[in-house]
């Protein structure tokens, strides 16, 4: 509205300062001025109407009261998430993130506007998502099976003996790498104890590892499938004696040739 004054303002003085002679001129400059007085006059019938629709500001004695009961005011049903965000900016200055030793604490600077300060150290919160609320019962399980079990087997567990994710949910292959990531869980290497890979087996039989693919298609050197889909041949005393027995009887199977030390050549 005062803006829209100084407009018509301005529109009357240009009018009164044309020569009445120029008629053209005053004309333009006297429907210039009606112009901004119908806007001033559509800006306080807006004012007037904001005015009556607004609700009442509370006397100062309850203003105060509220101030002496900041926690009562947060919780209060009628304050919106909005109006939450505006309490923190009326009283808080800035918040700056302090350097801490500890990487499990995180200390935060606290400078309200009435230039008073405050320090807060409390734990890191974990990240969001489902490990931050799966249940403590669940993590154990994944932290005592993890390092030895795959995720696939994991999800049949968990979901067998009743755990729930923190959203009342199964747990599925995601949750479960979740909490892995979260609490430092390894999982399982492609290898169990006493397992070699092929090309493992492969150096210490001296033949290519083409021909132990082949064993282990045709069916005669037993293997598993591991972790990214890798086989893993259970190595024993017995299997490693039936395969050199089956090298020494194969007519087209050579050993590889080892490198000649220096004791050899001598």
């Amino acid at each position: 509205m005062e803006r829209a004054r100084y407009d018509a303002d301005r529109a009357e003085r240009a009018f009164h300062a044309a020569e009445p002679e120029n008629r053209l001129v005053t004309r333009t400059l006297e429907a210039r001025w009606e112009i901004k007085l119908a806007a001033l006059a559509d800006a306080q019938a807006a004012l007037e109407a904001t005015r009556n629709t607004s609700p009442q500001l509370p006397a100062r004695a309850d203003l105060q009261a509220l101030v002496g009961d900041l926690p009562r005011l947060w919780h209060a049903d009628t304050t919106s998430p909005r109006d939450r965000k505006r309490l923190l900016r009326t009283l808080i200055a800035d918040i700056t993130v302090l350097p801490e030793t500890d990487r499990a604490k995180v200390r935060v600077g606290i400078r309200w506007h009435t230039g008073g300060t405050d320090e807060i150290t409390t734990d890191r919160p974990l990240p969001p998502g489902p490990a931050a609320r799966t249940p403590v019962d669940a993590v154990e399980l994944i932290r005592a099976l993890g390092p030895t079990t795959s995720n696939t087997d994991l999800v049949t567990r968990l979901n067998a003996a009743g755990h729930r994710t923190g959203k009342d949910r199964q747990f599925d292959i995601d949750a479960v790498q979740w909490v892995r990531h979260v609490h430092k869980i390894p999982t399982p290497g492609p290898l169990a104890p006493g397992e070699l890979s092929v090309a493992q087996a492969a150096d210490r039989l001296g033949i290519s590892a083409d021909a132990l693919y082949y064993w282990i298609k045709a069916g005669h050197l037993p293997a598993r499938r591991g972790t990214g889909n890798r086989l893993a041949i259970a190595w024993t005393d017995d299997i490693e004696a039936a395969c050199r027995t089956r090298i020494a009887t194969s007519g087209h199977l050579t050993r590889k040739s080892q490198p000649i030390t220096a004791g050899e050549a001598v």
